[in-house]
């Protein structure tokens, strides 16, 4: 895949990025570079290797899946100017 000015300045456009003509004209040669890059990335062989999340092997670590209240209720309210048994108070709004 090859980039031109035109896409250039399309995607800046679109971006709502300001590009003069010489930075469209350099930016045209890094993102044909960077698309090289990614086709030679392309052509190697992964057959057979696991995907993965780290360089080196680990475990993740889980933990149950337990819905909770967070124990935080109190936390939560304590700069509120007005509170009630963990709810906050406002005043009506609506007549």
């Amino acid at each position: 895949m090859s980039v031109d000015i035109a896409t250039v300045k399309r995607v800046a456009r679109l971006a709502r990025i300001a590009v003069t003509e010489e930075d469209a004209q350099r930016m045209t040669g890094e993102l044909n570079g960077i698309l090289g890059f990614v086709e030679q990335l392309s052509e190697v062989n992964v057959d057979g290797i696991e995907p993965m999340t780290s360089v080196t092997p680990m475990a993740m670590k889980k933990r149950t899946d337990v819905v909770t209240d967070g124990n935080k209720a109190d936390d939560i309210v304590a700069n509120a100017p007005n509170e009630d048994r963990n709810f906050f108070l406002v005043p009506k709004v609506v007549e």
